[in-house]
């Protein structure tokens, strides 16, 4: 089966590889860079997703968790897992609550890494001196895994799609596709036997303008981060005071990453951090450091494509779905996990 795909991030490139692999011949259209945009700006966690199962989405953190499995024993060269300490405040979230999503995130793992742990509130500080939240109880330790450039793990996905046979080009822009298997390009219609949509933010777009209604539409949420020249001696999972939402400290490259935020923007908007956004990671580092937050070297920003909810962006579910008309496969949503589950997921469609 000649299978197209029209979108070169991380789900694209990896539905390339599981359809090569399976023994079709495979053409993946990107209009810029693979891994150009959403999928090289993430916060370079391969995680189920802990703060997921306060809104009871099982499914999607024990797949998340089985496959953050898979990147860290195929990829060793490119992932590690990492000790993250998750601070307990007096007036936060209770003690118990945590410790309970803690074992449920252990148990949807079959502990495949080591289980978590209780740190005092000295004990904390031993390893994070720097600490200042106030009301500091203690912590917890638990591990998840971590990239050390997400765009460089996708082309090591990337590589192996071809090394399967998918041919992949950049900077091919797609005008429009068909429910019959066609593709447009510079005004000419190309045919496939399947066409795969997995533009990410730009799966919505890409149908309205081929004139087909889409079945789910997409919040687009942006994710800034930024990267201060300093070590990370130890990741940290710390709150928002005021809506108890999460944000990462990790090490990153020998720096630290500080992130993410969560703002819903439109495709025409420049995904890139806005001073409101840059206002509140100083807002939380000042209440958790106790110090103005370090100059970033380098910030950067992620859109998300999340299917429409009318929630909180942090709210919104990171689940996938998949939409079947005649011969053309639209996906919505996924994130950079879960991006070969939602492939396997694909490749079952195709039959």
């Amino acid at each position: 089966m000649h299978v197209a795909i029209v979108g070169g991030g991380i789900n694209g490139v990896m539905t390339a590889w599981l359809a090569a692999r399976a023994g079709h011949q495979v053409t993946l259209f990107e209009r810029g860079v693979l891994l150009g945009e959403t999928s090289s700006a993430s916060s370079k966690l391969l995680h189920g997703g802990l703060r997921y199962l306060a809104n009871a989405e099982f499914r999607l953190v024990r797949e998340a968790l089985k496959e953050r499995a898979w990147w860290l024993r195929e990829a060793p060269e490119l992932t590690t897992s990492v000790a993250m300490i998750l601070p307990v405040l007096h007036g936060a979230r209770p003690r118990w609550i945590l410790a309970l999503g803690l074992w449920l995130y252990v148990l949807l793992s079959r502990g495949d890494l080591p289980r978590h742990r209780w740190l005092g509130r000295e004990a904390l500080l031993q390893r994070r001196p720097d600490l200042r939240s106030p009301g500091l109880r203690g912590g917890y330790v638990f591990f998840d895994g971590l990239m050390h450039d997400d765009a460089a793990l996708g082309r090591w996905a990337a590589q192996r799609a071809r090394e399967s046979g998918a041919v992949l080009h950049e900077y091919s822009p797609v005008d429009a596709v068909r429910a019959d298997g066609s593709v447009q390009r510079h005004g000419e219609w190309l045919r496939f036997d399947r066409v795969i949509n997995v533009a990410g933010p730009w799966a919505a777009q890409l149908l309205a303008q081929s004139g087909i209604d889409a079945r789910h539409e997409l919040d687009l949420v942006r994710g800034s981060h930024v990267v201060f020249d300093q070590p990370c001696t130890h990741a940290l999972l710390l709150q928002d005071p005021e809506s108890s939402r999460i944000l990462f400290v990790l090490p990153y490259q020998g720096q630290t990453l500080f992130g993410t935020t969560e703002v819903r923007q439109s495709l025409d908007q420049a995904c890139v951090p806005s001073d409101v956004e840059l206002a509140y990671l100083r807002r939380i580092w000042v209440f958790h450091f106790g110090v103005k937050m370090p100059e970033p070297v380098h910030s950067f920003a992620g859109c998300r494509p999340l299917i429409r909810d009318v929630g909180e962006p942090g709210a919104i579910s990171r689940e996938y779905a998949l939409d079947g008309q005649d011969k053309l496969i639209s996906v919505f949503g996924g994130k950079w996990t879960t991006s070969r589950a939602l492939a396997a997921r694909v490749l079952e469609s195709l039959a």
